[in-house]
């Protein structure tokens, strides 16, 4: 007892000495090596990015059904802190379109319409999203997202797109929208149609025009805040309010105030499932920025530790009225465009924020609806990448199908829900291939000593007698099974002189109890048909296993040294 509490002890220790939290911290390492020659870079991207995240935030904040003001202080509370410990130079966070919709549209349901109630949900859901990134930090479980494939990824964000720019469509034509899936928001829209403001629908399709023409004469600039600001302009000296044309209204001056969630976690049902969902959407493009802007820059970044900066960026986004934050590559995309060499951009990018809070925020009460819903449907239809789809259709029909299944869950059922489904459908698809993995008979490569599928390559050498079977994938519990009824068929197509069956498993990384007990059948049905097993090029992790299986007892060694072509050549040398 002693001993277990004296080695918790060290642990809780190592795990807290300076050193491991510095390395925590990676700021730390990079800001007292900081060259002066980055600032001038840094500063631009700073207030570049902040141009550009104000309206977006703004927007995407009324996609979530919260008060405008909170898109800004996502972006200024969790771009600060989520640049103290990012291993990324150019991943700027915030909220996102997906996320704002996934999270407006649970809400409505949970809140019950109440406005007090939907904020304090949203606060909550940011601190169950850092919850589960600490979580997952601790246990190492970064790699989790890699279940969902980049195809699902693709047809989920089309999905969302659509689903998002059906909530949009009605305020840019001045009517009111509905509920329920895209289907019957569409719906609802072409039954208000004739009711359409057509001062709203032409201020929304002016905007809407310059914001594609500025962003393709000047790609990568905060062209939205130029539309911004000269609508504002407008709207001040005009009476297109008088006309329909409602605005954002009063912005609260100053920064954020610091205060714990209000609601817990027992007092709302369903938060973790939303929670979850948020964390994945949400990691998952984190890390896609991050990797692609990293590779561009030729730097690395540790996917481990952006669980960890993600965590701190919400856990204090919950604190300060915010909501879900994550990395996207739009944003970062600009960050890194306006020449941003290090994470100090975005610190730069909140303070700019910060400023215009305390000093700014008269003017933007003057911000019309319509521009928010603009900005949005601008943003999203990035999101539907048809050349995309059109390539994995031509490369694998069934990746297609589940790419369109993700697709079409979203319209159907919803953010949540079809994110749900895409995890669904990405562990069934890797269940699917892990449970029937191929099992390929080799035949010898003419005038080598290589080995290969000889379904593939039909001139390979075989031999009277010999049957060669490569195991491609890892034999588990599930697919045990399956893998011996296949090596018996191969067994039953050849002749009666079969006297060898060699077992090459260089492509089975891993066998579990149930796949070394089915093996261990298998060495036991031919002992009895006097036909010899040997099994070649099994890592060690298999060696180790077989063994204590005792299956060398009835095969014979088992050698790391030993490939194909030596156990082919030794039993041709004997049978001549």
């Amino acid at each position: 007892m002693h001993i277990g509490s004296s080695y918790l002890k060290t642990r809780i220790k190592t795990a807290f000495n300076r050193q491991n939290i510095l390395l925590s911290i990676p700021i730390t390492q990079w800001l007292p090596n900081y060259q002066r020659i980055f600032f001038k870079w840094d500063l631009v991207a700073g207030i570049t990015l902040a141009s550009f995240v104000l309206p977006e935030s703004m927007a995407y904040a009324t996609l979530a059904g919260v008060p405008t003001y909170f898109g800004i202080y996502c972006c200024l509370v969790g771009g600060f802190f989520f640049a103290l410990f990012t291993t990324s130079r150019h991943v700027a966070v915030g909220p996102t379109s997906a996320m704002s919709l996934m999270i407006g549209s649970t809400l409505a349901v949970l809140s019950k319409g109440d406005p007090q109630r939907w904020s304090a949900i949203a606060e909550l859901t940011a601190f169950a999203v850092a919850c589960i990134c600490f979580v997952a930090f601790i246990f190492k479980l970064s790699s989790l997202v890699n279940f969902i494939s980049d195809n699902i990824l693709l047809g989920f964000k089309a999905g969302a797109a659509l689903s998002i720019i059906s909530t949009q469509l009605p305020k840019l034509f001045g009517v009111e929208g509905g509920e329920g899936n895209f289907f019957e928001r569409v719906a609802i829209l072409f039954q208000h149609l004739p009711q359409t403001n057509y001062v709203v629908l032409g201020f929304g399709m002016v905007a809407l025009l310059l914001l594609i023409a500025g962003n393709m004469i000047l790609p990568g600039k905060p062209v939205s805040l130029f539309v911004v600001v000269a609508s504002i302009i407008v709207i001040s000296v005009t009476q297109l309010s008088s006309l329909g044309i409602h605005v954002t209204g009063e912005i609260p001056k100053g920064l954020p105030s610091i205060g714990k969630p209000s609601l817990r976690f027992r007092d709302i049902d369903g938060i973790f499932g939303l929670a979850f969902a948020c964390f994945l959407m949400g990691y998952i493009e984190t890390i896609s920025a991050a990797r692609t802007l990293a590779l561009k820059n030729d730097y690395t970044i540790n996917p481990r530790q952006e669980l960890l900066s993600l965590g701190f960026a919400n856990f204090v986004a919950a604190f300060s009225s915010a909501y879900v934050v994550s990395g996207g590559l739009s944003q970062s995309t600009v960050n890194e465009k306006s020449g941003a060499k290090t994470p100090l951009s975005i610190i730069i990018c909140s303070i700019t924020l910060a400023v215009i809070l305390l000093c700014l925020t008269e003017w933007l009460k003057y911000l019309p609806e319509v521009l928010l819903a603009v900005i949005v449907l601008h943003a999203v239809s990035g999101l539907i990448q048809v050349k995309e789809m059109k390539r994995v259709y031509q490369l694998d029909r069934i990746e297609f199908f589940v790419l369109m299944f993700a697709f079409a869950g979203v319209l159907v059922f919803g953010i949540l829900k079809g994110v749900m489904l895409s995890v669904i459908v990405s562990l069934i698809l890797l269940i699917r291939r892990t449970a029937h993995p191929n099992v390929a008979e080799l035949g010898r490569v003419t005038n080598t000593d290589q080995y290969s599928d000889i379904k593939r390559h039909p001139d390979n050498i075989t031999y009277s007698g010999i049957l060669i079977l490569r195991i491609e994938s890892s034999i588990l519990y599930f697919n045990a099974m399956d893998v011996l009824e296949k090596i018996s068929k191969h067994m039953e197509a050849h002749n009666a002189d079969l006297k060898l069956v060699i077992l090459d498993l260089s492509s089975a990384p891993y066998v579990d109890v149930a796949g070394s007990k089915m093996l261990l059948q298998l060495s036991n049905q031919l002992f009895k048909k006097e036909i010899d097993l040997k099994i070649v090029e099994a890592l060690s992790n298999v060696r180790d296993l077989l063994r204590k299986q005792e299956m060398e007892v009835i095969i014979g060694h088992i050698s790391r040294r030993f490939l194909v072509n030596d156990v082919v050549q030794e039993f041709i040398n004997k049978r001549n």
